[in-house]
């Protein structure tokens, strides 16, 4: 195994943790992880389609827009410019941590420039998926695809389009009317809604900042800044299986167009993969199982989204996805979840080539129909059939889970930092502590 060095967040800049499939890898736990040494902890794209669960005491936090880091109670957060936010989640979300006991006063940020989802998005989302009908990409209906559209035709409305409110209400009803054209004259209160809006932005006044010089005056400052990636790498909207992705850019370069931070100040990436694959909606899915071995890894691996309750699609784990991944990201290390998942299988498959005509492809290709025609090349595996969820370091591991590793991270040339072995912050093998230098 690699020589790791003994801080978990970089001293000199910014950390960033990204999904590295298609979402779901599991990347809240190492995010409260991480955040129990950061000072600050941002999103930077996505909305409240995302969702981490993370697990504190036998407590059970979902966090769907709001970072969450903020489960540090030493840690601020900020939600970027680059992330959607609709208003009624944000407010809903902090009242439900709270009563959970999490007390998250003075610790919440919006940045000014991001845009706001409104509920007529939401109800748009569902049109437009109903209009592909069979061909639909399978959103979450959250109005993540539409706040973006209108962000993108550059008729969206800001955080700070509220402070004026003649004026937003003015902005609001051309936005409305301009997707009714589009739509029709579907149901909807535009005026109890910017009634509702004149509400909102007094009570969101407190939380607001500019977030460009937010983010570089914590930078300049030397704080430990985490940044969590919503989504993952294959739901990207350039370079993900198109058109079967989420609306923004889920990628390291998300991290500098959704904070206002410069690229040169991301010291470490680490990628968040699961120790097979998942996802959810429409699109391809080139190692799906759709039989015994898939049922086992939803029901073993608890398969329903935190967000949308949606039960996953499940499959071997698919290194050439994680190659192509990494060429995208220049991952610096991996954090593999959910590895006790596969305790009780007694053989395991990574597929490590996709081959069309007999010939493998260079990498995960853009033409879904070429996805389509390529057959898939597994290596398999013995398993180990031993639980290994009180494992808690390397050498803890059967020899089988330990090969299991060693070929993921031989194959994708990157090390492999902590291993996931049960749902609580507790259960992760660390292995900087067990090969630091």
């Amino acid at each position: 195994m690699s020589v790791y060095s003994k801080s978990n967040l970089s001293d000199k800049g910014v950390t960033v943790v990204l999904g590295s499939q298609w979402g779901d890898e599991g990347k809240g736990k190492l995010v409260d992880i991480l955040a129990q040494e950061a000072d600050v902890c941002a999103r930077f794209a996505g909305g409240n389609n995302a969702g981490h669960t993370i697990v504190v005491n036998g407590t059970k936090f979902a966090f769907h827009l709001l970072p969450s880091g903020l489960v540090n109670p030493k840690c601020i957060s900020i939600i970027g410019s680059g992330v959607v936010v609709h208003l009624p989640s944000f407010f809903s979300e902090l009242e439900e941590l709270e009563a959970k006991g999490l007390n998250v006063k003075d610790r919440v940020f919006i940045s000014d420039r991001a845009h706001l989802v409104f509920d007529f998005h939401q109800i748009v989302d569902g049109l437009k998926e109903k209009e592909l009908g069979r061909s639909s990409i399978g959103t979450t209906k959250k109005g993540i695809g539409p706040a973006y559209s209108s962000k993108a035709s550059r008729s969206g409305l800001r955080v700070h389009h509220l402070s004026n409110h003649q004026a937003f209400a003015e902005k609001f009803r051309q936005l409305v009317a301009n997707r009714m054209k589009r739509y029709g004259n579907f149901e909807y209160d535009i005026e109890a809604e910017i009634e509702r809006y004149k509400e909102l932005a007094i009570r969101l006044q407190p939380y607001i900042v500019d977030g460009v010089v937010f983010m570089n005056k914590c930078i300049a400052s030397n704080q430990k800044i985490l940044v969590e990636g919503a989504n993952a790498l294959m739901l990207d909207l350039d370079f993900g299986t198109y058109p079967f992705v989420t609306s923004s850019n889920t990628t390291v370069g998300g991290v500098s167009t959704g904070l206002g931070i410069p690229p040169s100040k991301v010291d470490k990436v680490i990628g968040v993969v699961k120790a097979y694959t998942t996802r959810v909606g429409g699109g391809p899915f080139p190692t799906e199982l759709l039989d015994e071995a898939g049922k086992y890894l939803q029901h073993n691996g608890a398969e329903i989204g935190s967000t949308t309750g949606r039960v996953r699609r499940c499959g071997w784990l698919d290194l050439v996805v994680l190659k192509y991944s990494t060429l995208i990201n220049g991952y610096t290390s991996l954090n593999l979840t959910k590895l006790d998942v596969l305790d009780n299988l007694p053989e395991i498959k990574i597929a490590t080539a996709y081959l069309l005509d007999g010939k493998p492809l260079e990498s995960f290709p853009a033409d879904l129909e070429t996805l389509e025609r390529a057959t898939i090349q597994y290596e398999t595996l013995p398993g180990w059939q031993t639980d290994i969820s009180k494992c808690r370091q390397f050498s803890d591991l059967p020899i089988n889970a330990q090969n299991y590793i060693k070929i993921i991270e031989k194959y994708l040339e990157v090390p492999i930092e902590w291993i996931g072995v049960g749902v609580c912050r507790e259960d992760m093998i660390d292995l900087k502590k067990e090969f630091k230098a």
